[in-house]
């Protein structure tokens, strides 16, 4: 007879240096929920998986350029799944900028390149917003949270509160969620067997291997440059999936 096994809860985590037990009954339950949903959404767990293999080892060193803990990449995974997306709001990519939040954050954003589409770019420009957060909270668990619901929000939401910390805050189911699904994604994602998932190396998506070009004078179009580069237009696009017009202007002293 088969039986479905429920995923275990553990006794504690520690995600971004910051260690939390779960014998408090609301903490272990909103783990335990989270646990079940991304543990039988195996057609989504398992896609991010193989993806994971190719685009996380650069993305992570990314990370600890810029001096963010490792486990905030679960917050890409939980946002796009590591797919160029976009949301019924108009967010977009692996970490879901928003057209104004992405240029606050230094990401060029016009009718021919898009860099929320960028994943060295977008990468570095959430590093920046989640640095800027933890300096506001000095808490990784508001600035992921932050992420979600805005910095301004979340200061609202703990001065009308009158607490200091993510656990202790009443808030939309959303972001209430929020940290728990990153506890989630990161326990199956470092333990997949113990939670029922097994792949082998041949079902991991590999990097794509590239080279790189320097482009120093405008691009008139990018399909007559892509033949005389001896290579298709779909390849130029998923590769660069930044350049997003027909052409492709470069300023001077531009780099």
């Amino acid at each position: 007879q088969l039986r479905w096994q429920l995923p275990k809860i553990p006794d504690e985590i520690t995600f971004a240096g910051e260690k939390v037990e779960f014998d408090d009954l609301d903490l272990k339950e909103r783990l335990d929920y989270e646990l079940i949903v991304n543990n039988y959404w195996h057609s989504n767990t398992y896609i991010t998986m193989k993806l994971a293999h190719r685009w996380l080892p650069e993305m992570k060193a990314i990370l600890k350029q810029e001096g963010v803990p490792e486990d905030l990449i679960y917050v890409a995974i939980i946002e796009s799944g590591l797919r160029n997306v976009v949301s019924p709001a108009g967010a977009k990519g692996f970490w879901q900028f928003m057209e104004s939040a992405g240029e606050e954050y230094g990401l060029i954003i016009n009718s021919q390149v898009d860099e929320r589409y960028h994943l060295e770019k977008s990468t570095r420009a959430a590093c920046m917003y989640l640095k800027k957060a933890y300096r506001k909270f000095d808490s990784w668990f508001l600035a992921a949270a932050a992420y979600n619901r805005g910095m301004n929000g979340i200061q609202r939401d703990l001065e009308a509160q009158q607490v200091n910390n993510f656990f202790d805050l009443s808030l939309n189911s959303e972001t209430a969620r929020y940290i728990f699904r990153l506890f989630a994604v990161k326990l199956i994602f470092e333990n997949p067997e113990e939670y029922g998932f097994v792949l082998t190396e041949e079902d991991l998506y590999p990097p794509y291997k590239t080279k790189d070009i320097v482009v120093d004078k405008t691009i008139e179009s990018i399909h007559e440059w892509a033949i005389k580069h001896k290579v298709s237009t779909k390849i130029v696009r998923k590769l660069n999936p930044w350049i997003i017009g027909q052409s492709l202007e470069v300023k001077p002293n531009n780099k």
